[in-house]
């Protein structure tokens, strides 16, 4: 057997550990929010402490914090979970340049594969609250929105944290991708824009109250 086919061979298995991994650890978190936003922002930025704020009020309302373990806004939301007295779950990633976990993470999980990582986030939260961020932070946000809008995942709060920040992005979708009939008019009812933690919390708050989060990822 070829040397490569042989590393091909082992990747399937460590793909298929991270898998078992996730799930094992995972499956008895109870109900989750997964928080995004850029490994980048500071400690003494407005959205640090709305992140921060607003897993707090989570925890203390019985809701695992899930986070790329990240710092940043990961470190705020995990933060704020373990001053609110819920979980803290921490996602991490293998990266060239590594990224270690931050100080505020109880429950932490190392991924290799981001696809893998990916359906950790999905599976075991009940909605994600997305704040800034860069590349990383699209990629998550757009991914969750597709699942929704193709029938891969059951409809679930998508909620993008900073009018300021992501207002131009939602005006471009309404001119450009409506505009041109690439989506339709209830499509963009897929996520909201608030600019508040508290804003947040109400929607996550009475959208679990009224059981209409029963957020199912197809296939798994």
């Amino acid at each position: 057997m070829e040397t490569y086919e042989l590393e091909d061979i082992w990747r399937i298995f460590r793909i298929i550990s991270e898998f078992v991994d996730g799930f094992e650890t995972l499956r008895h978190i109870g109900p989750a929010v997964t928080f995004f936003g850029s490994a980048r922002e500071k400690r003494e930025s407005r959205y640090y402490h709305e992140a921060r704020k607003l897993a707090k009020m989570l925890a203390h309302n019985g809701y695992a914090i899930i986070t790329g373990a990240g710092p940043g806004i990961m470190e705020a939301a995990n933060r704020g979970a373990k001053e609110g007295g819920g979980k803290s779950i921490g996602l991490n990633i293998e990266l060239p340049n590594p990224q270690a976990a931050n100080d505020y993470v109880d429950i932490l999980l190392n991924f290799r594969y981001f696809f893998a990582r990916k359906v950790m986030f999905l599976k075991y939260a009940q909605t994600y609250v997305i704040f800034p961020g860069g590349f990383g932070t699209f990629n998550e946000f757009f991914e969750a929105i597709n699942l929704i809008q193709t029938g891969r995942s059951a409809p679930f709060p998508v909620i993008l944290v900073g009018e300021d920040y992501w207002g131009g992005m939602v005006e471009w979708l309404k001119k450009e991708c409506l505009g041109r009939e690439f989506i339709s008019d209830d499509e963009l009812d897929i996520f909201t824009l608030v600019d508040k933690a508290e804003e947040a919390f109400e929607i996550i708050k009475e959208q679990m109250e009224k059981g209409e989060i029963k957020k199912k990822l197809k296939g798994f």
